[in-house]
């Protein structure tokens, strides 16, 4: 009967035990998923990093089988390059926990099942597992289906959790070492940053960035060297999938010295000092930069409609006439003095009482270094504003038109602010300004704005008009 050269190899003797990782080293790719950070589960298919690791292998010369386990649960098994010298892979595979369990990943290794009292039941190479038994092939050859056991005993000591790589290996007698890398799933990392507004009449903040990372792939990395890659590279399908199991969250001790920053092609990487301790289902905190005081501005708006332009002038004389009430939008600016990837951003401002409190959490994009980067902050409570038609006119035989608008902005605090309205002239594509209560800050093709100065506890007016035109190949 013909059997392939993998399983052929795997049946000439007991797979040799599995090795430890004698280094480790991780490059982790930035990533923004929701499962990988909220602690729902592990492992999960999301985030995407490359691990590259060395082992020590005892080869005892020959044709023999190999069994490395301990990795990830969530690898990608196509695409992964093990290189052992001089000594030639013939074959390999994957046993994944994720099509069944830890034990999935040790078919083809010896066991020895125990019952509850510590007796054995059987001893021999683990053939099969299912949702109600194990099959073992006994040392006599015999195939065995046990149900009732309590105990597995991993006899090639190859018992870590997650996946497991079994090979078919030809070399001479020996230890060699083993170069093994794999990209997988369940791992990723993202920017947490922490802006505190000083206080007093200016802006300035403290800025502080730290590096999330999150592992959730299904096994520990204890000392492991650390490249974090910030960017947006393009990666190929969804990854491997996984099963869930309940997660925690760690914070680890973090390297002494600050990451190392250079280029990798398009992007930016990050290579932190030393080595550090990733337990699975975790999250752990390490500084990306030293903190810094950073100018900044803060800014109020009234935004009132959207950029766009109808097919022909609309004459309509009831368009946008109900007025229009909201609350004020705060937000905040500041030019990074560094390359900031992205991730989110909290910024805190300290109470009466002395302590930090939350004003406002947002996503920060990828922002290279001299870039400004504006972060919404939330409506604010004090500021309200209302606009509302005042006046409309259309003269059709001279083709124009004339709205007129009154904006109320309203300020119940006890500072003053200077409040941004934005408006769309939008009836038509060729529009003025005929009047208005002050001078515009900024005038575009779809858009008018004003900087009103709103005083503590009063009111400010702003009234303006608009003047439409078109030509007869335009009605």
């Amino acid at each position: 009967m013909h059997r392939t050269l993998l399983a052929a190899g795997l049946s000439l003797a007991a797979a040799a035990p599995a090795t430890a990782a004698d280094s480790i080293g991780l490059t982790i790719y930035r990533n923004n998923g929701g499962s990988l950070f909220e602690g729902g589960g592990s492992p999960v298919a999301d985030g995407y990093a490359v691990v590259h690791e060395r082992r020590a292998i005892t080869l005892s010369g020959g044709r023999e089988s190999l069994s490395l386990g301990g990795l990830p649960t969530t690898l990608d098994p196509e695409a992964v390059a093990l290189d052992l010298g001089r000594t030639r892979v013939l074959a390999q595979r994957v046993l994944s926990a994720g099509d069944g369990g830890t034990l999935s990943a040790h078919r083809g290794e010896r066991v020895q099942l125990l019952r509850a009292d510590g007796n054995p039941i059987v001893s021999g190479v683990l053939v099969g597992v299912d949702g109600n038994g194990l099959t073992v092939r006994d040392d006599s050859g015999d195939m065995r289906y046990v149900r009732d056991f309590a105990v597995v005993r991993f006899l090639d000591r190859t018992g870590q959790p997650g996946s497991t790589l079994q090979l078919v290996v030809e070399g001479t007698a020996g230890t060699s070492q083993a170069a093994l890398t794999y990209p997988t799933s369940g791992l990723g990392w993202r920017a947490a940053y922490a802006a505190v507004l000083a206080d007093g009449s200016g802006c300035s903040l403290s800025l502080e960035a730290l590096a999330s990372i999150a592992n959730r792939s299904g096994r520990d990395y204890p000392a492991a060297r650390l490249k974090l890659i910030a960017g947006e590279p393009n990666i190929a399908g969804n990854g491997p999938q996984a099963f869930a199991m309940k997660a925690s969250m760690a914070r680890d001790a973090v390297p002494e010295a600050l990451p190392e920053q250079g280029g990798l092609g398009d992007y930016r990487s990050y290579t932190l000092d030393g080595a550090l301790d990733l337990p699975d289902a975790s999250v752990t905190q390490v500084p990306l930069y030293a903190p810094r005081t950073l100018n900044c501005q803060r800014s109020w708006l009234f935004d009132v409609g959207n950029a766009w332009f109808p097919a022909k002038p609309l004459l309509t004389a009831d368009y946008d006439e109900a007025p229009v009430e909201s609350r004020v939008v705060s937000s905040l600016r500041f030019v990074a003095d560094e390359n900031l990837p992205a991730g989110t951003l909290r910024v805190l401002t300290r109470d009466r009482d002395g302590q930090l409190e939350l004003l406002a959490e947002s996503q920060l994009g990828d922002t290279p270094k001299g870039r400004a980067a504006t972060i919404t902050l939330g409506n604010a409570f004090d500021l309200t504003a209302q606009r509302e038609r005042t006046a409309f006119s259309v003269d059709r035989s001279g083709r124009t038109m004339d709205e007129g608008f009154r904006v109320v902005l309203t300020n119940s605090g006890d500072v003053a602010r200077t409040v941004t309205v934005r408006a769309y002239p939008n009836r038509w594509r060729s529009w003025s300004l005929i009047s208005s209560s002050q001078k515009p800050a900024r005038q575009a093709t779809n858009q008018l704005e004003f900087a009103v100065e709103v005083p503590k506890g009063g009111k400010a007016t702003l009234d303006y008009a608009l003047r439409y035109s078109w030509t007869p190949a335009e009605e």
